[in-house]
């Protein structure tokens, strides 16, 4: 399945579906904007506001500072993985008060990419937890932002008490090809998941 997506050429008897739709979650700052505009083939769909003072005592800027914007809805991009499968890519906000939105932005979702930062990795505490009541396959990529202190992923995995089944992955949001990776490997997980889960009945 991994080379069926890396190389863009669909499988004897493949049966995937014509588009797939994937959100991108996480923390405030985790560089979802960043990991949706890196990957999208067309022109990405933000929308974003400039943070103000009214945020100010709201909104935790510990350790992004120097952030001067946020999502308020949602970011939108796609890309064709080969000519059977497009992945719709929706980036949810990640400030609390605007989770109101992620019931709606998930409807319909294969899976999910929880990226995490480090630097504030309690900020994707809300992110898994969602996606683990909603029973909803998730990916945990950790962003390796510049100076931001690096740790394995098992450790990682530890941090964020996750199962042993759910994917933890280093990744750059700012590279295509390390995004692409991501991706591939969180389509993958939904396979094996769906494979087991029919193995079973």
């Amino acid at each position: 399945m991994s080379e069926v997506l890396q190389n863009g050429a669909a499988a004897p008897g493949d049966d995937l579906p014509e588009a797939a739709k994937i959100l991108v979650a996480g923390g405030f700052g985790a560089g979802k904007t960043t990991l949706v505009s890196t990957i999208s083939e067309i022109t990405p769909f933000h929308t974003e506001e400039t943070l103000t003072q009214s945020g100010v005592g709201v909104d935790d800027l510990s350790g992004i500072e120097r952030k001067e914007v946020t999502t308020v809805a949602m970011d939108f991009g796609r890309i064709t993985v080969h000519d059977r499968l497009a992945l719709f890519l929706f980036g949810t906000p990640g400030q609390d008060r605007f989770w109101f939105m992620w019931d709606e932005l998930a409807a319909g979702a294969l899976c999910a990419v929880v990226l995490a930062d480090t630097r504030r990795l309690a900020a994707s505490f809300p992110a898994v937890d969602y996606f683990e009541r909603r029973g909803l396959p998730f990916v945990v990529a950790v962003n390796c932002f510049d100076g931001a202190r690096a740790y394995p992923p098992e450790t990682v995995r530890r941090a964020l008490t996750l199962g042993a089944d759910v994917p933890v992955l280093l990744c750059d949001a700012r590279q295509r090809g390390s995004v692409k990776e991501v991706l591939v490997r969180a389509v993958e997980h939904v396979l094996r998941r769906e494979t087991r889960h029919a193995a079973l009945i």
